[in-house]
């Protein structure tokens, strides 16, 4: 791996799927030692394989690797944290101190999980009931809970924050409930899924086909409310109303799976590239600021208005990293990422329904049949194509 230097033709802030990506493909086309890639984490996660996890298909440990191993070659890789992004100066100041300037800049740090901002969450998820398959350390608690619940009400919570793939509460839910149901205590578990948003899903093709799952299999929803706080010891969940925070209502449960609120990292909110709602402005066609013509951002933490999932990186990584080269090489950026992304709905152990679409909710499927019917042939897609194609494509800049 190349020796750390102050200043880099291209500096990338976050290893994560669109770091790497991103980075694999410029490294084809720019001189050795030309990119940087800025992040603290020594382990890489596939985060779509947690769902299975924490139903208790397959270990966590499969979804881990070394930091070391997936950057690549003739990439420097900054062990370290972005305290402040300064795009006037061309510079990014470090938590351990001292700065990094840049030529070009490709923010990706992925997403920030608020546990803070749920009352009484924040240490307490593995306890009283309480887990979330959201980070590596709280998925191990999911399907021993799971397991553990025999009786009462068994919630899934769903903020009304824009969050990383955006299905993934209610895929541990289809396989909770599945799972009491082959126990034979579903008549003994009252299933719910409490949601900030509006509706099951934001494209009505797949909506009508996640609502019609619920109804058939007696899950409860209720929508625009947000859970703010948890009495652990007393196992009670308090939700408030979205559009009006003062009505409130109140829930005992056996286990609760929480999905915390979400945001972009601190240091983006803080900075001039951030819009009103904090994340990294950008074009959402070419993922260009629209005030500093070298910053580029993409993934999680970016203004594009689509679903925050791997696939939708799959395919902003290509446009964005042409379009940085464009910059570099004087033109002007022409590449349009249309805002595709994917969400491989599990409904069940052995069934999946493909969601595909764009910006505008038009669809993109993929296959020559109806994706919004659960099938067993797309279960095996997420569970065994999908991680080779991310381990062996995407941050290898071949797909």
């Amino acid at each position: 791996m190349p020796p750390i230097k102050t200043r880099y033709k291209v500096l990338i802030v976050g290893a994560g799927t669109a770091g790497i990506s991103v980075a694999a493909r410029l490294a084809k086309k720019l001189p050795r030692d030309s990119i940087a890639i800025l992040d603290p984490a020594s382990k890489h996660y596939y985060q779509p394989l947690w769902t299975l996890v924490g139903g208790g298909v397959g270990t966590r440990e499969e979804t881990e690797r070394e930091q070391r191993d997936l950057i690549p070659a003739g990439v420097a890789w900054i062990c370290d944290a972005a305290k402040a992004l300064d795009p006037d100066a061309n510079r990014v100041a470090l938590e351990s101190g001292g700065a990094i300037t840049y030529d070009f800049l490709v923010v990706c740090p992925g997403i920030q999980l608020d546990w803070h901002k749920v009352v009484g969450l924040a240490g307490n998820v593995g306890k009283h009931g309480i887990c979330s398959n959201y980070s590596y350390e709280s998925v191990a608690h999911t399907w021993p809970m799971i397991q553990a619940t025999k009786s009462g009400a068994a919630l899934f919570t769903h903020p009304s924050t824009p969050i990383k793939c955006g299905g993934a509460p209610q895929k541990i839910m289809y396989l909770a409930e599945s799972t009491f149901r082959k126990r034979g205590l579903r008549q003994d578990v009252d299933v719910q899924f409490i949601c900030g948003m509006g509706s099951s899903f934001a494209v009505p093709r797949y909506q009508h086909a996640l609502d019609a799952v619920m109804k058939r299999r007696n899950i409860t929803p209720t929508y625009l409310h947000d859970l703010v706080e948890i009495r652990p010891e007393q196992q009670v969940a308090v939700f408030a109303r979205v559009d009006d925070p003062s009505q409130r209502f109140e829930k005992s449960f056996s286990m609760i799976h929480v999905t915390p609120p979400m945001s972009a990292p601190d240091f983006i909110e803080k900075s001039p590239l951030a819009n009103e709602g904090g994340w990294c402005d950008v074009d959402k066609g070419t993922m260009q600021s629209p005030k500093y013509p070298n910053v580029f951002a993409l993934g999680d933490a970016s203004s594009l208005p689509t679903s925050k999932t791997g696939a939708a990186i799959r395919k902003q990584a290509p446009a964005c990293a042409e379009n940085v080269l464009s910059v570099i090489n004087g033109k002007q950026p022409t590449a349009i990422y249309d805002g595709y992304t994917s969400c491989p709905l599990v409904t069940d152990y052995g069934k999946l329904i493909l969601a595909e679409f764009d910006y505008d909710k038009n669809l993109q499927e993929t296959f020559p049949f109806d994706q919004s019917k659960e099938r067993w042939s797309m279960y095996m897609l997420k569970k065994h194509v999908l991680p080779k194609l991310y381990w062996h494509g995407m941050l290898k800049g071949r797909a």
